[in-house]
C-alpha cells in the first residue's frame, strides 16, 4: 500500500507524511503538475505517481539529486520566474510551489503567484511559513528566506488558507521541532494541527494556500 510505503519513507517526520496525504488528495483530479522550486526531494515525491510531473529549480545540484530519485518526468534548471517562456497559458492541471515563495522578495512573490495562475487550469497550491522565519542560504543562496507571508496576503488574492505543521510555537527554523523526543512532539504537533491550527491558520507554523480556478 502507498500509505505504508510513505510511512516508512517519511518516518519519523509525521508532518511530511500527513502533508503527502493532503497533497495526494488535492492533486487526485490532476493529470499534469508543475512543481516550481522543486528542490532535491520535493513532497510531490511522496504521493502516488500520476500523470505528467515537471520540476523546475534554479539550483543545479538539487535538480541532479531529484533526477536520481526519479520524482518528476521532466526537469528544467532555471529561474522559476522565467517559466512563462517555456509553457503556454493553462499548460498544467495544477501548479504548486511548496516552501518556495518565502525565498523571494515580496514583489517577486506576487509575480510568482500570477505566473502560477497563468499556467494552471484547475488549481494553484502554495505552502510557506506563517510570517517571516529566518533562514540562511547554507551553500545555496536560493535557500535564504527573503519574505514572510500572512493569511491576509493570500486571502486578498482569492486563496483558501489552512494551517499546516501544527501550532507555530512548537517549531523553529526549517520547521524543525523545538523539543525532544521528536516522535512525541511530532505527534503533539499533528494533533494540534488536526484539532486547532488547520482551522486557525494565523496560529499555525505554515500556511497552505489553495486557489481553485
Amino acid at each position: 500500500m502507498n500509505i505504508i510505503k510513505n510511512i516508512k519513507k517519511t518516518f519519523p517526520n509525521l508532518a511530511l507524511f500527513t502533508l503527502s496525504l493532503e497533497l495526494e488528495n488535492l492533486l487526485s483530479d490532476c493529470d499534469s503538475v508543475l512543481d516550481l522550486g522543486c528542490g532535491d526531494n520535493s513532497p510531490i515525491g511522496f504521493i502516488k505517481r500520476k500523470g505528467y510531473l515537471v520540476g523546475v529549480d534554479g539550483f543545479k545540484k538539487s535538480i541532479l539529486k531529484s533526477k536520481k530519485l526519479n520524482i518528476h518526468d521532466k526537469y528544467l534548471h532555471k529561474n522559476i520566474l522565467d517559466v512563462k517562456k517555456d509553457f503556454k497559458k493553462n499548460s498544467f492541471d495544477a501548479v504548486v510551489a511548496l516552501d518556495v515563495i518565502e525565498h523571494l522578495p515580496k514583489k517577486d512573490g506576487y509575480k510568482l503567484i500570477k505566473i502560477m495562475e497563468h499556467l494552471a487550469i484547475k488549481k494553484v497550491i502554495l505552502l510557506t511559513p506563517n510570517g517571516f522565519v529566518n533562514q540562511t542560504g547554507e551553500g545555496n543562496g536560493l535557500q535564504e528566506h527573503l519574505s514572510g507571508w500572512s493569511v491576509a496576503d493570500f486571502k486578498k488574492s482569492g486563496y483558501n488558507v489552512f494551517g499546516r505543521y501544527g501550532i507555530k510555537s512548537l517549531r523553529g527554523e526549517k520547521a524543525e521541532l523545538k523539543y525532544r523526543p521528536k516522535i512525541f512532539w511530532g505527534l503533539i504537533s499533528e494533533i494540534s494541527n488536526l484539532f486547532y491550527a488547520r482551522r486557525n491558520p494565523k496560529k499555525a507554523y505554515s500556511l497552505l494556500a489553495i486557489k481553485p480556478l
